[in-house]
Order: structure tokens, then C-alpha cells, then sequence
């Protein structure tokens, strides 16, 4: 049995329309036939007829047929638009778009393969329709588009999980960035309480040796030096202490533009940066007010 190398369902749809295109061709045969029957019956009436009477019969046999077989061939035409109009309206309904190579139509070879398909399936004495054949309308292609819908849920739905797992990820390194700055900012304003001990201890003693400046003048150069040494000290921590901060600030600018790029439209965000935005307001001052 010739076959087309289509699936059983479309094969049955095939054979479907062909027996449809074969009732349709034998309609037309029979026009065809009945109109020599009636050139028959109505004109050859005679035992001769001249060559100007058979030259006009021709032509008016020639001008029925002529119409009879243009009407069937465009009818055939918007039969087979109508059949593809069904086929593309149940692909559009699944966003899919076919193409079809008109330059095959013509191709001799799957010309007489259809020949032959149809004469094995409509001249075997034994051939039974299928049961497929009797539906009058094409079964809509439910199962492939189901599975290519729910492929696409799917996939849609590993995409947002990894999106809510990166989510939760960034948020987490934004609030161990924040730990961080509220924790140096605690650092600073301690450094910023041993200083402003250091500098009233110097003020009492430098007001106290004034009162003792004869007798305790060696004493005085002890502690200005010791005073000297741990001012230096603290530049150094101070030193350090910038380094981290710039440190720190680079981390946080990293963060920010992650977050900037990923969630730049979300509240949480916004908030954070105004946040961020103080905090360094913050440390600015502190650095200016060390500096003085």
C-alpha cells in the first residue's frame, strides 16, 4: 500500500478529501458527458449535415463544456482555500505559522505518488473507509499544542524560580552590607570618643604644667612626647580605618550596581539606596569632622 508519510489520523484526512475531490470529478464528468448527450438528442436529428452546420454544433458544444469545466475548476480552487484557511486557523490558534512550496505541485514524482495511494486505497474490492473518514469537520490538534503550552509553563516557571532564588540572594548580601557600615559607623564614632578623651586629657595637663611649669619641666616634655607618639598612633588607625572604609564603599557600590540592575524598579530597592545615600552623607562628616 503507497503511503504519504503522514501520521494515521492525517493520512485518513487526506483520504478523506480525495474521496470528496473524487465525488466532485465525477460530478463533472457526468456534466461533461450530458452535454454531448444533449448535442446528441437535440441536433443530430439527421443522416448529413452539412460543414457549416457541424462547425456550429462543435462550437456551441465546444462554448458549454468550455463553461462547465472553468465553473468546476474554480470551484476546486476555492475548495481547496477554504481547506487550507481550516488548516491555518487551527495552527494560529497555537502560534504557529506554516509555509507551503507551491514549485511541489508540480513535481512528477509526488504527482504518481498520489496517483498511486489513490488507487490502492479506492480500487481494492475489499478497501473499507475508515471510521475517521465519516467526521465532517478537521479534529483540532489539541495534543501537540497542549504539550508545546505546557513545555513553555514549564520552562516559564524554572525561569521565575531562579529569579526568586537570585532575589533572595542579592537581599541577603544587601543586609550583610548594611550589618557592615552600621559597624564601622559604630567604630568611628568610638574612635571619635577616644580622641575627644585624649584631647581633654592634654588640655589638663597642659593646664596643670602651665601652673607647674618651673618646677615639672621635664615631666611636661615626658607627656607632650607620650601625647605625641599616641597621636601618631591614632593617624595610623586612622589610616587604616579609611582603607577599610574605601574598602567597604567599593563593596557597597558593587551591591548597588547589581541591584541597580536588577531590581531597579522595586520599592525595597529605592529605600535601600536612600538609605545608602545617608549613610555615606554620614561618613563624609565623620571624615571631615576626624580631619579637623
Amino acid at each position: 500500500q503507497a503511503e504519504l508519510g503522514l501520521n494515521e489520523h492525517h493520512q485518513n484526512e487526506v483520504i478523506s478529501y480525495m474521496r470528496f475531490a473524487r465525488f466532485k470529478r465525477g460530478l463533472c464528468l457526468k456534466t461533461v458527458d450530458s452535454c454531448f448527450q444533449d448535442l446528441k438528442d437535440s441536433r443530430l436529428v439527421e443522416e448529413t449535415f452539412t460543414v457549416d452546420e457541424v462547425a456550429d454544433m462543435l462550437d456551441g458544444l465546444q462554448t458549454v463544456v468550455h463553461s462547465e469545466v472553468e465553473s468546476e475548476l474554480i470551484n476546486t480552487t476555492y475548495t481547496n482555500v477554504l481547506l487550507l484557511r481550516q488548516l491555518f486557523s487551527q495552527a494560529e490558534k497555537w502560534y504557529l505559522r506554516l509555509q507551503t512550496d507551491v514549485s511541489n505541485l508540480e513535481n512528477r514524482e509526488l504527482l504518481e505518488q498520489v496517483a498511486e495511494f489513490e488507487k490502492s486505497e479506492f480500487t481494492s474490492s475489499n478497501k473499507k473507509p475508515s471510521a475517521d473518514l465519516t467526521k465532517p469537520k478537521l479534529a483540532p490538534l489539541n495534543e501537540g499544542g497542549s504539550e508545546l503550552l505546557n513545555k513553555t509553563v514549564a520552562h516559564l516557571q524554572e525561569e521565575n524560580e531562579k529569579l526568586k532564588a537570585r532575589l533572595r540572594t542579592i537581599e541577603t548580601q544587601a543586609t550583610a552590607a548594611l550589618d557592615e557600615k552600621v559597624k564601622l559607623e559604630k567604630s568611628l564614632k568610638d574612635l571619635q570618643m577616644i580622641q575627644g578623651d585624649q584631647k581633654t586629657d592634654a588640655n589638663q595637663d597642659i593646664t596643670e604644667l602651665e601652673n607647674k611649669v618651673a618646677a615639672l619641666k621635664c615631666q611636661f616634655e615626658k607627656t607632650l612626647n607620650d601625647a605625641t607618639e599616641n597621636q601618631k598612633s591614632l593617624e595610623d588607625n586612622l589610616v587604616t580605618t579609611k582603607h577599610d572604609l574605601l574598602k567597604v564603599q567599593d563593596q557597597l557600590s558593587t551591591a548597588q550596581k547589581e541591584l541597580e540592575k536588577k531590581f531597579q524598579q522595586t520599592a525595597a530597592y529605592r529605600n535601600m539606596k536612600e538609605i545608602l545615600s545617608k549613610k555615606n552623607e554620614q561618613i563624609k562628616d565623620l571624615r571631615k569632622k576626624l580631619a579637623k
